[in-house]
């Protein structure tokens, strides 16, 4: 049976406490490893897959991070949507620790890192207007605002090499900018979702503000960690909520990302490329 929903937990969610009927599934990629196992359980009445990003024991910098197996991976167990938690640093004032954020749109500010599971032969170009998948963000919203969290819809999250956190002048730049917040992993998740045709939304925990902030300099890792550990309690319940209202018809342009957006002619791409793509172009061949 197909797993149609999937939930990649970032910095605090390392594990979903109600998953429950699990089972570990390692899966080999053309792209090298996932981050870890896929911890395949039931939710909420739902089958899901979860994947803890930076692996067990949080080993893996987000540079580090195999995005093409983790994303990979998740398409070969049949995931449509994928439910996305992830840490980050506030630009605004008003955006503080413990709020939950559902972002819009992305701002990349990462090197080097890759992004598509297309080359070798075989090119296409999606579109990324709108990153995010609009129903499923909705739901994601709803599901935080029933759970009872601060939670604000829209706005810019900053995708930031890392692991270094920002000087002080980029992170004046950002908020001059308009950007709202900042981490270092999401941007490279929905690119190839959107490659792969899966849904995607992030749910975006605020631990702490970024160093703008006049107090920044008075955060602790103590600090830090006590936010991650309430905003992971949060997420989860978020999660859950937005598993039960899955699946959905899916009429977003997510599933048809591809439809129009490969542009070498088939019969000249290598059999080795399409056969390594066979989950992601299949229906197109």
């Amino acid at each position: 049976m197909s797993i149609r929903i999937g939930i990649i937990g970032g910095s605090g969610l390392y594990d979903m406490a109600e998953l429950t009927d699990r089972e570990e599934r390692t899966i080999a990629t053309p792209f090298g490893e996932p981050s870890a196992p896929y911890v395949i359980g039931t939710l909420g009445g739902r089958r899901v897959a979860f994947l803890a990003r930076h692996g067990r024991g949080h080993r893996l910098t987000p540079s580090e991070l195999n995005y093409r197996a983790n994303i990979y991976g998740l398409k070969t167990l049949g995931v449509e949507w994928i439910l996305s938690a992830s840490a980050v640093g506030s630009l605004r004032e008003d955006y503080r620790p413990l709020d939950l954020v559902i972002p819009g749109q992305f701002f990349d500010r990462t090197r080097g890192r890759v992004s598509t599971f297309f080359g070798n032969g075989l090119v296409a170009h999606v579109a990324f207007a709108h990153p995010f998948c609009g129903p499923l963000s909705a739901i994601a919203y709803d599901s935080a605002t029933r759970a009872g969290a601060t939670v604000h819809q829209g706005g810019t999250y900053v995708c930031m090499e890392g692991p270094q956190f920002s000087t002080i002048a980029e992170s004046n730049h950002y908020r001059a900018a308009g950007f709202d917040i900042i981490g270092m992993t999401n941007l490279q998740e929905a690119k190839l979702a959107r490659e792969a045709e899966i849904c995607y939304t992030t749910i975006a925990l605020v631990t702490d503000y970024d160093c703008w902030h006049p107090d920044h300099d008075s955060v602790t890792v103590e600090m830090v960690i006590a936010n991650l550990t309430k905003n992971a309690a949060m997420a989860q319940q978020v999660i859950a909520a937005a598993v039960a209202k899955l699946p959905i018809e899916r009429a977003c342009e997510c599933g048809r990302a591809l439809a129009t957006a490969m542009i070498t002619r088939l019969d000249a791409v290598p059999p080795a490329t399409i056969e390594a793509l066979r989950p992601i172009i299949g229906k197109y061949l």
